[in-house]
């Protein structure tokens, strides 16, 4: 982890347009651990989905309760190791490979997005690509601030002498070739036990990505990021926001609220234990109120399931009673997020709602009223060969690590010693032997 000393976080080699890859993802949840293996292949540009260069077909998925982990951050290292190793044992049988480096997704720390501008000398040639590279990696290096860790710089225009907002410099001549980046950051202590939890499973992280930009890699389509679209991913322990405009990502944010407090607002409102209140939210939880809720009654065993306690029998419009006002503070939240945002100068963007508390009955009409925008729920476009369970916007995310490394070329990146995403069996030697480097 000597790369987070200045506060870069890992970032993946370009993948090739014309060649195929296998892709390890890993999201880390507060309430779950999802890996999947998958193979890209070049494909022909499509209608929907301009901008993916290859076809995302899923060899293995495996995914498991999250353990050792809180708003997203790992708080013991031996759980949430545990966790990591349960999913990817089930994502490598299923595939019948062994994982060597996985892309990781972050939730947690306080994500924020920063502006910043960097600059060097032409000396009055054609820009190149070594130039781009070059201007690049002076933005990425000035991104550094202490306690953070950089997860993205991403270009949002490049300037030319006088010239600004130039979209491709490539042949163009100048002295002065700068670059407006953004630069997204989290707390460097959650990247830092986030990657100590990964390599302790004996595995390499490729790179690290923003868990709301990658869910909108995966659920928005081309026309919606042109336009401008804001992506919500509902998590269990924490809300994070990524903004697109102009196809590009620009913005992101995110808080410490989730799921897991609804959950938690009904064990306590409804005197259940937790994984009865999960349940009651899952079968019958909604943010609307129907004409036919106060007849309808929901058991409530009692906590530790004691036989000699008798059940208690709730109408449902006390479990939307509980359920609504956490949710709606959620997306009150969220306004004041996007309305801070440059989100705010697009008035006609619509907003996608991914991740798991995204599932709730009505949500997408409730968040319609809050936000004064169309809202719909985002599922993974574009991905073959997915379980149906994990179809849904619990795992944009997790489906969404997939896409990202045909972007990853946006993104300065730097030569050094890595492993491949994959691997057959047959290396076990090897696999010994960097053990006892990495281990003595």
């Amino acid at each position: 982890m000597s790369i987070l000393q200045h506060g870069l976080t890992p970032k993946m080699k370009p993948l090739s347009p014309k060649r195929s890859a296998l892709i390890a993802a890993l999201d880390v949840g507060t309430s779950k651990v999802a890996c999947l293996i998958a193979r890209l292949k070049p494909n022909p540009r499509r209608d929907i989905l301009r901008r993916r260069t290859h076809s995302i077909e899923v060899l293995g998925f495996g995914h498991t309760s999250a353990r050792g982990m809180k708003a997203g951050a790992v708080i013991d290292l031996t759980a949430a190791e545990a966790a990591i190793r349960q999913a990817v044992d089930l994502a490598e049988r299923a595939a019948q490979l062994q994982l060597e480096a996985v892309v990781v997704s972050v939730s947690a720390g306080r994500p924020a997005s920063e502006l910043i501008s960097a600059s060097i000398d032409v000396a009055g040639a054609a820009v190149s690509d070594g130039d781009i590279a070059r201007v690049l990696s002076a933005g990425s290096r000035h991104s550094a601030c202490p306690g953070r860790a950089v997860l993205h710089s991403l270009p949002i225009g490049y300037a030319l002498d006088d010239a600004k907002c130039i979209r491709d410099p490539r042949g163009m001549l100048g002295r002065r070739f700068g670059i407006d980046m953004q630069v997204a950051s989290v707390d460097v202590f959650v990247v830092r036990n986030l990657m100590l939890a990964v390599e302790r499973c004996h595995l390499a992280v490729e790179a690290l990505v923003a868990g709301p930009y990658v869910a909108g890699l995966s659920a928005l389509a081309d026309d919606e990021a042109d336009l401008g679209a804001a992506v919500i991913d509902m998590g269990a322990g924490t809300t994070g926001i990524a903004v697109f405009a102009g196809g590009r990502f620009v913005h992101v944010d995110g808080f410490t609220l989730g799921g897991r407090h609804v959950t938690t607002d009904l064990a306590r409102g409804l005197n259940a234990s937790l994984a009865d209140a999960e349940r009651i939210k899952t079968l019958y939880g909604s943010v609307l109120a129907g004409g036919a809720d106060e007849r309808d009654m929901i058991t409530i065993p009692p906590v530790g399931h004691d036989e000699r306690e008798t059940p208690q029998f709730v109408p449902r419009s006390a479990v939307i009673g509980i359920i609504k006002p956490r949710v709606e503070e959620i997306l009150e939240m969220v306004r004041d997020k996007l309305a801070a945002s440059p989100f705010a100068a697009e008035p006609s963007g619509h907003v996608i709602l991914t991740g798991g508390a995204s599932q709730l009955s009505g949500l997408a009409d409730l968040a319609g009223r809050i936000l004064n925008r169309p809202v719909r729920i985002g599922r993974s476009l574009g991905v073959s060969g997915l379980p149906e369970e994990a179809k849904g916007p619990a795992f944009a995310t997790a489906t969404g690590l997939l896409v990202y490394p045909q972007v990853a070329y946006l993104e300065h990146f730097e030569r050094r010693r890595t492993r491949s995403a994959t691997r057959g069996t047959g290396s076990y030697i090897a696999r010994v032997g960097r053990w006892l480097r990495e281990s003595f």
